[in-house]
């Protein structure tokens, strides 16, 4: 193990190499741990990832994510490594104390935040406001550009209905007359409901970590969405018309769609034989288990990867970052990952192995040409890198950035 690192608060850190090349750095005041920094890969000396709040994050959980965030960056082209940082606190605890614990999390690994080894953003249990806050405690500067609501939740959900509605279309469903479960209702199980619903498909049942809902009939999107920005994850306790049931029977329902979008491995091996959706598709990262995953297959379900389905966090808020509108991002999204999905079931039929087993070595071969070209970017990456440093400073017009960045954008999905 690398040497001990002291740090303020009676923090210490514990960085460690491991033999897959994974930086794994605990954080712990004493014998308790607040968390975990996990850096997978670095392009140019960079990674990125979301950090996630909850009271029983573990390490194989924020190893998973991180090594999930390389293969999303692979699979989208985008010149920046993986890494993933979780934060054991309770996410509802009261602002200040959930500050607090965030910004001592951050003293704590403030050498990769200064240095921009590792770059976070908003997770499950985290927003924009609490990244801020615990980058500035740190004493990281960031430009006004860079203080915008990054919207992620909103993004992943997109691609995870892209993704959703080019698969059932390719496995011969009409989107208007499915049905859906949604496991966890925060910023993305919330936002995709109602693009399901818009879409005309019957969401009938959601859940929260208080519980489950359902109506065969159908729920009330703009009701749920209502209910839970007044009571959060309680929305369960108030919505009327619903028969409640566990989190583990919402699994077990049928309907065409499963979308789990709660934490990592809701679905397991005890479970998925039960499960009754023809296509799963994940807004959760890593929610099912390499034998769930097996056992979905040999059953004949589709289960499209999590780091293809929602991978609309980290492509839409680097969009978003050059400026580029949210109108244009989603069209982008639509066209080349939409086609990417059913290129993705296509070859998976054609093969006869599961959709992952295309889609992880495609994804490391474009994350290998990724660290191999890196170093000598295009003239036009030049540029867009440039032109979205002097936008974030506020030096540029973000028109001006948005002309530059949105054919570079194409031809690094393509």
């Amino acid at each position: 193990m690398a040497s001990l690192l002291r740090v303020g608060d009676c923090v210490d850190v514990h960085p460690e190499l491991r033999d897959d090349n994974q930086l794994v750095c605990t954080v712990a005041r004493g014998s308790e741990v607040l968390g975990y920094v996990v850096v997978d890969s670095t392009v140019c000396g960079i990674s990125r990832g979301g950090l996630r709040m909850s009271t029983n994050v573990s390490e194989a959980e924020v190893r998973g994510l991180a090594r999930t965030m390389t293969l999303k960056c692979g699979f989208l082209r985008q010149p920046q490594g993986g890494a993933k940082a979780g934060v054991r606190f309770n996410p509802e605890a009261p602002l200040a104390e959930r500050r607090q614990h965030l910004e001592a999390f951050g003293r704590a690994i403030a050498p990769l935040l200064i240095n921009r080894i590792f770059i976070p953003g908003p997770d499950m249990g985290t927003n924009d406001t609490d990244i801020h806050a615990m980058l500035n405690a740190v004493g990281v500067k960031l430009n006004w550009g860079e203080l915008r609501d990054t919207q992620s939740g909103q993004y992943t959900a997109a691609t995870v209905f892209i993704s959703a509605k080019r698969a059932m279309q390719h496995l011969g469903l009409t989107l208007p007359r499915c049905t859906v479960a949604i496991e966890g209702f925060g910023k993305v199980g919330n936002a995709l409901a109602s693009l399901l619903d818009q879409a005309n498909v019957k969401v009938v049942a959601i859940s929260t970590e208080r519980g489950a809902i359902t109506n065969p009939h159908g729920l009330n999107v703009k009701q749920l969405n209502q209910l839970a920005e007044q009571h959060g994850s309680r929305v369960v306790d108030y919505y009327p018309d619903a028969e409640r049931i566990s989190c583990a029977q919402l699994f077990e329902l049928p309907v065409d769609l499963l979308c789990p979008c709660a934490t990592h491995h809701s679905l397991h091996i005890d479970n998925a034989p039960r499960v009754l959706a023809r296509l799963i598709c994940p807004g959760a990262n890593n929610p099912v288990t390499a034998e769930a995953e097996k056992i979905l297959f040999e059953r004949g379900l589709v289960y499209l990867p999590d780091f293809v389905a929602n991978c609309g966090g980290i492509l839409g808020s680097t969009m978003a970052f050059a400026s580029i509108k949210r109108e244009q991002i989603v069209s982008t999204m639509d066209r080349y990952l939409g086609d990417r999905v059913v290129w993705l079931l296509k070859e998976a039929r054609l093969r006869q192995v599961s959709p992952r087993e295309i889609a992880e070595p495609f994804a490391r071969q474009r994350f290998e040409d990724i660290q191999r070209t890196a170093a000598h970017p295009s003239l036009r990456g030049k540029l867009v890198a440039a032109g979205v440093e002097l936008y974030t400073r506020g030096w540029v017009p973000g028109a001006l950035v948005a002309a530059l960045a949105q054919p570079y954008f194409a031809k690094r999905l393509a």
